[in-house]
């Protein structure tokens, strides 16, 4: 088992863009796609992932020192340091759990094929984390290895369900068949969302408010949508954004217009990575599905769960993760109790509202609506799980924290459900009660994805 462990620690120091297209490799080459396409597809994701590494990590070196020269122009300290989900991804493969979790999560997910009780294949093993940190939080309060595993489970199913449920809406949106997006982080809001468009497709005047930048795109050429067409593209928002935020941070001529060409041009590579990943993963998720309906031939239309890199080509993602990206930083800046300034997983919010920006079928109004209670969830969890995340990094070797005082992830440190199960498993009655209410908005989910595939399959 130590073996295990040292092994599990190693791999998964690497980083996404080099661990993750091995493993596909390897599962291509195993549904006996053709060596040379293996290849090629397993390249073409390295480069489309490391594009979107590359891309936020240039995003970040270039927004950070904004941020924290508007904070001091206002005169604010903030005693959490928001150093993104890496340290997260570390305390969790270091665990004696995570040795155990991979096989387990594994198994369970077949199992669940076999008997019909999800269409997912989650093939995402990189995001097991995810699931794998719940386990390893709650092995931390109780000592419990077992309850540990029975809550990494419990996110892991949830996962799989919610996978399952969001499909129609990638296809309906992306173009794509078959392929849904995996992490915790992303499809964890799923009944959220599915609650928050039930409201507001009953209330007045904001249920007819649509803006829908992938769709206006296609009118670039009409002359009366041209200014539409202008403001829906990503590189234009991401001039402007860099554009304010300079200015807010009182920086010269010469570094404002910098910082504007710079965020412009991540927005610009963004998609363009995004793209290549999709093209990648097509032939073998084709060959996956295919190996695997004729393994369980009873079980067809089945779905592969991936990271979110694919969805980074919507124009309506791009653009609702920008304006909530701004919308975080006021935020932080003014929310009585937070302590924590968004920096080091503030880009994350682009892939955490990803799929929400599906299911409200490219509404960025509705999904910046619903992404703002999001920030507030995500500053005050954060905040108040940052020393127990300080402690479990301090003692994992693959991650120095030493000097760098409190620290957190804006997003994936103050995810819900993770918080949730963490203080469910402690007995908390708030926890209880909240459980509750999830599961009402989980019914909510699984109508709203019966009425999807109705339609679906009346349209077909």
């Amino acid at each position: 088992m130590t073996t295990l462990q040292q092994f599990l620690t190693v791999f998964f120091s690497f980083k996404a863009y080099v661990m993750l297209p091995i493993i596909i490799l390897m599962i291509a080459l195993a549904v006996r796609l053709p060596l040379r396409r293996a290849l090629m597809s397993a390249v073409a994701l390295a480069a489309g992932f490391a594009g979107v590494f590359i891309a936020f990590n240039f995003f970040v070196a270039n927004i950070s020192p904004a941020v924290e020269q508007l904070s001091a122009v206002r005169g604010l300290h903030f005693t959490v340091l928001d150093v993104g989900w890496p340290p997260l991804a570390a305390i969790t493969w270091a665990s004696p759990l995570a040795a155990i979790s991979i096989p387990l999560i594994l198994v369970v997910n077949l199992l669940m094929l076999a008997t019909g009780l999800t269409r997912t294949i989650y093939i995402d093993i990189w995001n097991y984390w995810h699931f794998a940190m719940v386990g390893a939080l709650v092995l931390t309060a109780s000592g419990s290895m077992l309850l540990g595993l029975s809550a990494t489970l419990l996110v892991a199913i949830y996962c799989f369900k919610m996978a399952e449920w969001t499909a129609p809406d990638v296809e309906r949106e992306m173009g794509l068949k078959g392929i849904a997006a995996s992490p915790l982080s992303v499809n964890g809001w799923v009944p959220y969302v599915a609650v928050f468009d039930w409201l507001l497709d009953r209330t007045p005047i904001l249920r007819s408010m649509n803006y829908n930048p992938e769709k206006n795109a296609s009118k670039k050429d009409d002359d009366s949508y041209s200014w539409v067409a202008l403001l829906s593209e990503p590189m234009v928002i991401g001039f402007l954004m860099g554009l304010a935020l300079a200015l807010a941070a009182g920086y010269g001529i010469k570094e404002t217009l910098e910082m504007s060409v710079h965020i412009s041009a991540v927005m610009f590579l963004l998609p363009k990575s995004a793209g290549l990943i999709g093209e990648a993963m097509m032939p073998i998720t084709t060959a996956l599905r295919g190996q695997v309906e004729r393994h369980f031939p009873s079980r067809k239309n089945l779905i592969v769960a991936l990271d979110t890199g694919f969805l980074m080509g919507h124009k309506s993602i791009i653009m609702t993760g920008l304006i909530l990206m701004a919308l975080a930083i006021l935020i932080a800046l003014v929310l009585p109790g937070n302590k924590v300034l968004p920096l080091g997983d503030l880009p994350n919010l682009i892939s955490v509202m990803a799929l929400s920006v599906l299911m409200f079928r490219g509404n960025v109004f509705r999904a910046v609506l619903a992404g703002i209670p999001v920030i507030v969830i995500f500053l005050m969890i954060s905040s108040e799980m940052a020393p127990l995340f300080t402690d479990l990094a301090r003692k994992t070797p693959s991650f120095e924290a030493g000097g760098a005082g409190l620290i957190t992830a804006f997003t994936d440190g103050g995810n819900p459900i993770r918080f949730l199960v963490f203080h469910l498993y402690q007995g908390k009655l708030w926890a209880v009660v909240a459980s509750a209410l999830l599961l009402v908005s989980t019914y909510f989910a699984w109508v709203r994805f019966k009425h999807l595939s109705a339609a679906h399959i009346k349209a077909a």
